[in-house]
Parts: C-alpha cells; sequence; structure tokens
C-alpha cells in the first residue's frame, strides 16, 4: 500500500498545561474540509480532554471519532489498549481524513513513534508529524528544562549522579521527537522573554526545528496538518533518554481524583489551587466544579500557579459533581493533604 493510500496521523505532545487540547479545538473548528478523528490520552482516572472536545464535535469530526484512552499512558498500552483504539477509528463507516493523537503530559513520543511499526496498523497508517507543544512562559523561565552547563559540570565530579528532573526528561525528550515546537501562549511573554524561550528549544532540538509563536491556540491546519514526516520511519534522527529499553515506566508522577461538595465560593477554591502548587508543589489541576446556584458546569485548568476556570456548557444529565484531577511528582502526592487544602 502506497503512502497516498494510508491515513496521516500527528501525534500532539508537550507538558501539562502547555495548550494541547486548545490547539487540538481549533483544528477540529478550521479542518481545511478534512474528516478529522481525535484520540485522547489522559493521565489519571478522570477524562476531562476528551469531554472538552467532544464539546466541539460537528460533522467534521463527530462524537463517534473523539475516543479516550485515561488507563495509562499510551506509548506504555499499546497492544492492550492503543492498537484495538486506534484500529477503531480506522474502521469507522466513514473513515477520516487526519488523525489527531493527544498523549498525556508526561508520555514520551518516541515509544508511541515505534508503536505504529506494529503489523496490524503499519500499512494503514503514516505518521504525519510530531508537534511540541511549549508552554513561553514556563521554558522562559526555566523550569522545564536545566542549566545543561551545571549539569555537565556535576556530572565530571560525580558521574554516579544524574542531576536532571523527571520534569526535564520529559521535555527533552518531546523536543527531540518533534517536527515542529509551537510556543504557546505568546501573549503572556515579552520579547526578551521569547528569545530566551526559543534559545532553550533551540539548546535541546537535536536537529534544525520549525518553531512557531502562537497564542489561544491558533495555528494554520496547513501548517499543523501536513508535515508529511512519515516520522515512523525516522526515529533513529529522534533520540531519546529512554533509547534501548524495552519500556517505560511513570513512577516517577502520580495522580490523584479529588470529589468535592458543591462550590459556593470559587475564587475560594482557585486561591486554593494556587496555594497547592507553592506549597505542595502540585504540576496540574483540571476538572469540572458544581457551583452553588449556576446551572453550568465550572471547568477549572491549573498548571502550577496559573489557574483559568470558565463555564462551558449545561450539566444537563450529567451529575452536579465537583470531581478534580490533581497530577504532580510521586513524593509531592498526599491525597489526605490536598483534599484538606481544596476543602478549606
Amino acid at each position: 500500500m502506497s503512502d497516498l493510500a494510508k491515513v496521516p496521523v500527528t501525534i500532539v505532545t508537550g507538558f501539562l498545561g502547555s495548550g494541547k487540547t486548545t490547539i487540538i479545538r481549533h483544528l477540529m473548528l478550521n479542518p481545511q474540509g478534512k474528516r478529522l478523528a481525535i484520540l485522547v490520552n489522559e493521565f489519571g482516572d478522570v477524562g476531562v480532554d476528551g469531554d472538552i472536545l467532544k464539546s466541539c464535535a460537528d460533522e467534521n469530526c463527530p462524537a463517534e471519532n473523539i475516543l479516550e484512552l485515561s488507563n495509562g499512558c499510551i506509548c506504555c498500552t499499546v497492544a492492550d489498549d492503543f492498537i484495538p483504539t486506534l484500529e477503531t477509528l480506522l474502521d469507522l463507516p466513514d473513515s477520516p481524513d487526519h488523525i489527531v493523537i493527544e498523549t498525556s503530559g508526561l508520555a514520551l513520543p518516541k515509544p508511541l513513534l515505534k508503536a505504529f511499526d506494529w503489523p496490524d496498523i503499519r500499512s494503514r497508517i503514516t505518521v504525519d508529524g510530531v508537534i511540541a507543544v511549549a508552554d513561553s512562559e514556563a521554558v522562559s523561565d526555566g523550569r522545564f528544562a536545566p542549566d545543561l552547563a551545571a549539569v555537565d559540570a556535576q556530572r565530571a565530579a560525580d558521574e554516579s549522579l544524574d542531576h536532571e528532573t523527571p520534569l526535564s526528561e520529559v521535555f527533552e525528550d518531546q523536543i527531540a521527537c518533534a517536527d515542529l515546537v509551537l510556543l504557546s501562549k505568546s501573549d503572556l511573554v515579552d520579547k526578551e522573554q521569547m528569545q530566551t524561550a526559543r534559545a532553550v528549544v533551540e539548546a535541546e532540538a537535536v536537529r534544525k526545528l520549525p518553531i512557531l509563536e502562537i497564542s489561544e491556540g491558533k495555528i494554520d491546519p496547513r501548517v499543523a496538518l501536513g508535515l508529511n514526516a512519515t516520522a515512523e520511519d525516522d526515529l533513529d534522527a529522534r533520540p531519546s533518554h529512554h533509547d534501548g529499553e524495552d519500556d517505560h515506566e511513570h513512577d516517577d508522577f502520580d495522580s490523584v481524583v479529588i470529589d468535592l461538595p458543591e462550590v459556593a465560593d470559587p475564587q475560594a477554591l482557585q486561591d486554593a489551587v494556587v496555594r497547592l502548587a507553592r506549597e505542595q508543589q502540585i504540576l496540574r489541576v483540571k476538572g469540572h466544579v458544581a457551583v452553588v446556584g449556576k446551572p453550568m458546569r465550572l471547568l477549572l485548568q491549573a498548571v502550577g500557579q496559573r489557574v483559568r476556570v470558565q463555564f462551558d456548557r449545561p450539566w444537563g444529565e450529567t451529575p452536579r459533581q465537583s470531581r478534580l484531577v490533581v497530577i504532580a511528582e510521586h513524593d509531592h502526592i498526599d491525597a489526605a493533604k490536598i483534599r484538606a487544602a481544596l476543602e478549606s
């Protein structure tokens, strides 16, 4: 089967809260005549991003074309979950023209690329490209990339030590695997910060990459969908910290689902989320909140101390329940303390 007969797949990777879902929503609303299908991989037990995307479903990407994998890392559950789910999308009565995969913020893209060599799907798909989304402000602040010179000096002094944090390894692997880097939320940084963010990405890239600045998730679909990278055939050019390993684990990270009663003061809840990030080093909080007296559900998404909320749609037949997914490095997950902080 020629590449022209294969369904192109775009992998959208990036750290927690970098803006992947917002970008995919924009692509769904501007598909350039393509019939899309979406596969969303969440980290944790409750799908939020998939629900957000389903609210944007239309004739170009109906709800049945949007599937979720929320029971583990997409690249660690290839045979049991990823391959069957991808086959479900390929076998839809109206087959998609293009599939977009949103990885969890903690996924390593290269093991996922290797999965596209699976015999059952290799003849049916091609990886059009890997898009890495990086939060401009976070990258410019140095939160997700180490000081490489300092790390090298410390390694030279003691080769038994690894001074790179788990977050930095995830970030580096995402950049190394990318065909296109999108520096998101450009409206939140000044010129100097953006230059710093670009320099960090360029330092981590193993080859020359296009780097585009975007805000509000707006990217021309003609750029994002149509990279023609056939990335599954280009693995050697995409080095990973985990090359040579048969699999990998995410024991460095953990998540907990917190159910809350109806909230009377949404601002107090936002303040509690900010305190969580500051005092308990929580990386990400996302979910829906039932607000007393409000028929709409409140969508809450937080990255570190940055919290965004909006009423997205009526509860309808969905039970009014406040439920938040909280993600942090393993040593900082304490469900009792997190619950107490959010209920205070």
